[in-house]
């Protein structure tokens, strides 16, 4: 269901898979491809891509890509553990519903985004 950017440190891949969140991992599986790739792959399988990355708002957005979910993680590295346990509780919460959003996500603030096209 999750497709992990590279960027992620594996500690948040880690607790995911320990929360029996299916994780594919670019960084084990395709270390090096650009965001382009990293979204052909979130698309077959559907996959949600975790990200770091605001680029990905930019494909979202600016570009129009189709058919991609996004949750971008705001947050500073002291603080990967409790990111993690608030990523865990909205995908075991929201599960397939958050295909076809963007999703932010903070400490203090989860907001969910409808990708219109």
């Amino acid at each position: 269901m999750i497709l992990a950017d590279e960027n992620l440190p594996p500690r948040m891949i880690e607790l995911l898979r320990d929360s029996e969140i299916e994780v594919f991992s670019i960084k084990e599986n395709h270390r090096g491809i650009n965001d382009q790739e990293v979204i052909n792959l979130s698309k077959s399988p559907p996959r949600i891509i975790l990200t770091e990355d605001k680029d990905f708002g930019e494909w979202v957005f600016a570009h129009h890509e189709e058919s991609i979910s996004v949750i971008l993680l705001r947050y500073k590295r002291p603080d990967l553990d409790l990111i993690a346990d608030i990523v865990i509780d909205l995908i075991k919460d929201k599960g397939s519903s958050l295909f076809g959003k963007y999703v932010t996500v903070t400490l203090g603030k989860i907001r969910i985004r409808e990708i219109y096209l």
